[in-house]
């Protein structure tokens, strides 16, 4: 029941925002990533105990599920009290109400809407989902809009069809208020949904303007589209980013180097958010602590597998909780010395 009423709410605040129809269904679970042959022939011998812990991610074009795959691959062979399953999702908002009804264990989502669900704030509005508690915060994820050439701040998104991302989604929440940092309401543009697949083809085919994705960069939607096209990137404005920051403290600068991108040859002004790795707070502490602890004590094969985890360290992971702390990584970043 809670999850129809959380469905119900994300899709109220989704019509509120006039965000219109068009977002693919996730993928399959059958098509998340799997560990290899060889790490799963390493992998120690899990006990009849073993937790089995889906972990949910995003779109198969974007950060979360690449991160995943690679948690996955690497710990494997790691693992002794539990088995990790990668699954694509609808991402951040979905991926918590996927931990609420038991359907995932962990989850990779965005650190403003982990929030939202413990204040019972935007599409967790009267209803809060405090399941989902605080592992590690990994990277920045970058609020990144390309466009049709001529579009080049967001006050040009006025009047113009705009992909937001997928119907409740972060990228949608992130979306929308940087349209309205901007001065733009829901009548002042034509928005719609999808992933951020689906934004860069409806791109490419003309039948949008500019679409947002709030990812990791390089993200590959973005690294496959300035591959083939003409890549345009909106950069904030200093009135824009102003009023963003001035509004949204959690939307950090966060610009994108030149050169991050086939074609970008200029930096670009954007704000982030933070991609954080959540638990349910019915996985065990000592579950949870090899979990966390897998991952520091095998961060460079991490690192071989995703640049993304470079970012990654015991200060930043635990200080950057802005909800609790699950009680298995807490006594990791303890043990470490990054908490007292």
């Amino acid at each position: 029941m809670k999850r129809k009423l959380s469905a119900i709410l994300a899709v109220t605040l989704a019509l509120a925002l006039t965000a219109c129809g068009g977002g693919s269904a996730a993928p399959a679970a059958s098509e998340a990533p799997a560990a290899s042959e060889e790490a799963a022939a390493e992998a120690p011998a899990a006990s009849g105990d073993a937790v089995a812990i889906t972990l949910a991610t995003g779109g198969t074009s974007g950060t979360y599920y690449a991160v995943g795959g690679v948690l996955q691959t690497v710990l494997a062979p790691k693992l002794t009290q539990s088995t990790v399953t990668v699954e694509s999702t609808g991402a951040s908002v979905a991926n918590v109400n996927m931990i609420t009804d038991g359907e995932a264990q962990m989850a990779i989502l965005q650190s403003d809407v982990i929030n939202y669900a413990h204040e019972g704030t935007n599409a967790f509005d009267g209803a809060p989902e405090d399941n989902a508690l605080w592992v590690a915060g990994i990277y920045n994820e970058t609020v990144q809009i390309i466009a049709k050439p001529g579009i080049n701040t967001v006050s040009d998104l006025k009047g113009k069809t705009v992909c937001v991302g997928d119907v409740g989604s972060g990228t949608e929440i992130n979306a929308w208020q940087v349209l309205s940092a901007a001065g733009l309401t829901k009548d002042d543009v034509n928005a719609v949904n999808g992933s951020f697949q689906d934004g860069v083809d409806q791109l490419k085919d003309g039948k949008i303007d500019a679409a947002f994705t709030v990812a990791g960069a390089p993200t590959t939607a973005i690294t496959e589209y300035a591959t083939t096209n003409d890549l345009n990137m909106v950069s904030l404005s200093d009135e824009e980013l102003a009023a963003i920051q001035a509004e949204y403290p959690f939307l950090i600068q966060d610009n994108l180097p030149a050169g991050t991108y086939q074609g970008q040859d200029e930096e670009i002004t954007c704000v982030a958010i933070q991609a954080t790795l959540v638990a349910s707070e019915e996985l065990s502490e000592d579950v949870v602590y090899e979990f966390t602890k897998g991952m520091f004590d095998n961060q460079d094969d991490l690192i071989a597998g995703h640049a993304k985890f470079e970012f990654l360290s015991p200060e930043t992971a635990s200080q950057g909780a802005t909800v609790p702390l699950h009680p298995g990584a807490e006594k990791y970043y303890k043990e470490v010395g990054a908490l007292q």
